[in-house]
């Protein structure tokens, strides 16, 4: 087949969401694999644009008025246009770049661009003179859990990263960062490079896109040992509800010469409450940078059967407790590992339901490097040569207890082998490549389930056969990852479809929420998701006849009177919303309640 020609990927240097230099050829690639593949029209609307529940057309379109005299025109935008799904790099601020539900379902009535706090400020006040919904993005690359989309549909989405990316600070002594929304892994990385820090590592995802801030708060992860971002944030700026600004932790106090070293200043520590929620608006985020360690060397195992699980987990937890395995490594299955080829699953497999097993041991030892297997282990072990050498022969011993355990030796890899990606990644280098795996169907779109669990053998198991049950019911491929924690594991499951397809995203919805309600129903939770998964999953912490979710609501009618700000945002629900039908529970997957009740005097 042809390869479709594709037009320019924006550089770092030319936006502040572009891919720096270095990559661009590989951004290229990526992006021809998609639109080679794609058949999605995108040049109408097929619905009237969305004009938030609970004020008029006429009146809507005077706020937006008002608003542009404040801002500047050229920072408001009605989205009035057709919608653009794009792909990784060049995504939308609309809506929902890879929607599981119909793309006019959560799709933004406006987008606006502040360039400061002090207009962020305004924005919300301008919200709660009008009770009108608004909806903070910082990139908007949250894709898999709902991207840039409000989860109330006619949100004006607050578009932070446009005007707001600078780096604020970068403390070569200290291995600190202060940075604003819109500032990416990419970006941070190549600033740390361009001034010579070479002492410095940035913890990074899969894929360097995102925004820092928006990851951190969303509780991401990167594969160094600093892999767990909330824990190494310190220090939060943030525009409440009311409009009030605020600093945490040593920041509120004046003058402060220690808001990027000591998290918790004085008193009750509120940082957690602006993680995943909707209680304020971060307009500014401190993070620890990771010193280099002397030395790092990446390794690869893969194991025969999937039986192997289980024990691998079991070897896998006192390595890890101890720091003998020391970053957040990842245990991957065969259909993922094919599927990382970036070919779609028709050059494999034309028959329906998922790949056999069998078949994807068989395509794996013709498409990949690494012979026959089952599951992948990707490690790293870093500091000077000898130190890294006593804890990978203990790696290396207790690996080999897994009859058919092979150590795959980076020399025999080819430069372009997926391997090298995960090397950089571990080496805090921000790469490219991770997504290649949505080119499994035209279109492809994905949504994850992502529950925690002990890191035991018997919890591994269980939740793979909730993982393989549910998908197979459904006729679904996914790609399961183990992301092992110091203490905890998170298995994030990954389901494609073809995003033109409504029966496929039905599919991949109902498959979801049934392994969400199955994970639950044997102790195991959520950490994140998708924004139509909220309300499901926000229900099952439900311990003491629901009293976390109560005293969230509380918190959001304290600090957020008007319920303006990111309204079911987590589940959590403001009080002129409630009672009407807003929450998403599968049994009717819209996205609108039956109106808002409009006089906030009366909550």
């Amino acid at each position: 087949m042809a390869t479709k020609p594709v037009s320019p990927t924006p550089l770092l240097s030319e936006r502040h969401s572009g891919v720096p230099a270095r990559l661009y050829d590989k951004a290229q690639k990526a992006k021809s694999l998609i639109f080679n593949i794609a058949t999605k029209v995108q040049d109408r609307r097929k619905r009237a644009p969305a004009i938030p529940q609970g004020i008029e057309k006429a009146k809507f379109l005077e706020a937006i008025d008002e608003l542009s005299r404040q801002l500047g025109k050229e920072n408001v935008e009605i989205v009035d246009q057709p919608l653009k799904d794009g792909w990784y790099m060049e995504h939308p601020n609309t809506h929902d770049a890879m929607h599981v539900l119909d793309e006019e379902e959560l799709v933004a009535s406006a987008v606006v661009y502040p360039g400061s706090t002090e207009e962020v400020q305004k924005i919300v006040l301008w919200a709660n003179k009008y009770r009108i919904p608004i909806f903070p993005i910082s990139i908007g690359r949250n894709l898999g859990y709902g991207g840039a989309a409000p989860r109330v549909r006619g949100s004006v989405v607050i578009d932070l990263g446009r005007r707001m990316n600078k780096i604020l600070d970068i403390n070569p002594e200290d291995c600190t960062c202060l940075v604003e929304p819109g500032v990416t892994f990419y970006a941070l990385y190549e600033e740390i490079q361009a001034r010579g820090y070479k002492h410095l590592w940035v913890d990074v995802p899969d894929l360097g896109g995102g925004s820092v801030l928006g990851n951190t708060l969303d509780r991401g992860v990167g594969y160094t040992v600093y892999g767990d971002h909330w824990a190494c944030h310190s220090g939060l700026e943030v525009v409440l509800p009311t409009g009030e600004v605020m600093r945490t932790g040593m920041g509120a106090l004046p003058g402060s010469s220690s808001w990027q070293i000591f998290p918790y200043g004085f008193g009750p520590y509120p940082d957690g409450l602006f993680s995943q929620s909707n209680f304020g608006i971060v307009t500014k985020l401190g993070m620890t940078l990771m010193p280099n360690p002397g030395g790092y060397e990446s390794f690869l195992y893969t194991f025969p059967n999937e039986a192997d699980l289980a024990p691998l987990v079991e070897i896998i937890r006192p390595l890890r407790i101890s720091n003998i395995l020391e970053n957040v490594a990842q245990l991957r299955h065969v259909v993922q590992a094919i599927a990382l080829t970036g070919k779609p699953r028709s050059a494999f497999f034309q028959g329906e339901g998922q790949m056999p097993d069998e078949l994807a041991r068989q395509i794996a030892q013709k498409e990949l490097n690494y012979g026959d297997f089952t599951w992948l282990y990707y490690g790293m072990s870093y500091g000077p040569k000898e130190i890294r050498q006593y804890k990978l022969d203990i790696i290396h011993k207790e690996f080999m207890k897994i009859p058919g355990a092979r150590r795959i030796d980076p020399a025999t890899l080819p430069p372009d082998d997926y391997f090298w990606s995960r090397d950089r990644i571990a080496a805090g280098i921000p790469d490219l490549e991770e997504l290649r795996w949505v080119n499994w169907y035209p279109n492809g779109g994905h949504i994850a389930f992502s529950p925690v669990s002990p890191v035991r053998g018997p919890d591994a198991t269980n939740l793979w056969k909730i993982a393989r049950g549910r998908a197979a019911e459904h006729g679904l491929d996914i790609f399961p990852a183990f992301c092992v924690g110091l203490r905890e594991m998170h298995l994030i499951v990954e389901a494609v479809f073809d995003r033109d397809d409504p029966g496929a995203r039905q599919r991949a919805l109902a498959c979801m929420r049934a392994m969400i309600d199955d994970a639950a129903a044997q102790g195991y939770g959520e950490y994140r998701t998708h924004l139509v998964l909220m309300d499901q999953i926000a229900g099952t912490y439900s311990w003491n006849d629901n009293i976390l979710m109560r005293f969230n609501e509380r918190l959001k009618d304290v600090l957020d009177p008007n319920g303006i700000l990111a309204p079911g945002k987590s589940g959590i629900w403001p009080a002129r919303y409630r009672g009407r039908r807003w929450e998403m529970s599968g049994k009717d997957e819209r996205s609108e309640g039956d109106g808002v009740q409009r006089d906030s005097t009366k909550l």
